[in-house]
């Protein structure tokens, strides 16, 4: 099945979506952090750190955290779970390099590694990871289905999927709201701060597109997963979803 935010191309023309993305990411990996934060008036902390604690229960002792981008989400998973591994992922060679660097003025380097990744075909084996976590890169998926199927290949039995993703509120006013930071307010500053203002208009649109609620929930479970459950956080702008292989 084709989902609408698959459709949403940085630049819009034939090339295929994943080289976009990653070319995209590239070019605002040294203002994407900044960004981020600003743009979520920090609030985005608090969510990782909720989708985090969803797995404190399960003590995951080796993780791979896929679109991992700069590594915000990785270096915060291995302090608060202090896993013996934690693999971060992405098609964004310019990301993980800023990841890197992070990771070692963290003093986390023997614990969290990067590697260049396509989430369509993961390098990994089968049954390796106690868990897989995605925050806020699902929606640049090319193929939601597929990558669905992949994270779970390389699941062990019983592992956990985490995924946490910007979502766009449905109810007034919030959905007004939302609407004016996203068309007007977000494009401006990420073409101010980042020199892209294609990067922050494709960025909402893909929240506007992707699948919410009890939606994501089926596909989840169409994947294979089980017991896939979701919880929506302020106002609807970001939503939890954990299942399990």
């Amino acid at each position: 099945m084709t989902y609408r935010q698959e459709q949403i191309k940085p630049n819009n023309d034939t090339e295929a979506k994943g080289t976009q993305v990653a070319r995209m990411f590239d070019g605002i990996a040294h203002s994407y952090d900044l960004l981020n934060h600003f743009l979520s008036l920090g609030i985005d902390h608090r969510w990782r750190r909720a989708a985090i604690r969803s797995l404190l229960p399960h003590r995951p002792q080796h993780i791979l955290d896929v679109a991992t981008g700069t590594g915000d989400f990785a270096i915060l998973a291995a302090r608060l779970l202090q896993p013996q591994s934690l693999r971060g992922v992405d098609i964004s060679e310019g990301m993980i390099a800023v990841g890197r660097q992070k990771v070692q003025e963290a003093g986390l380097a023997d614990v969290i590694t990067f590697a260049k990744d396509d989430c369509l075909s993961l390098s990994a084996a089968d049954n390796t990871f106690d868990a897989v976590t995605v925050a806020y890169g699902v929606r640049n998926f090319a193929d939601l289905d597929k990558g669905l199927a992949e994270m779970r290949r390389v699941l062990k039995p019983e592992g956990r999927l985490v995924i946490i993703e910007l979502t766009a509120p449905q109810h007034f006013p919030m959905r007004h709201l939302f609407w004016l930071y996203a068309h007007v307010w977000m494009p401006l500053v990420g073409r101010l701060i980042s020199r892209d203002g294609k990067a922050y208009s494709y960025l909402p649109a893909t929240m506007e597109a992707f699948p919410q609620g009890e939606k994501m929930q089926h596909i989840i479970t169409k994947a294979g997963y089980r017991d896939v459950s979701f919880r929506r956080f302020t106002c609807g702008l970001s939503t939890l979803y954990t299942a399990k292989k």
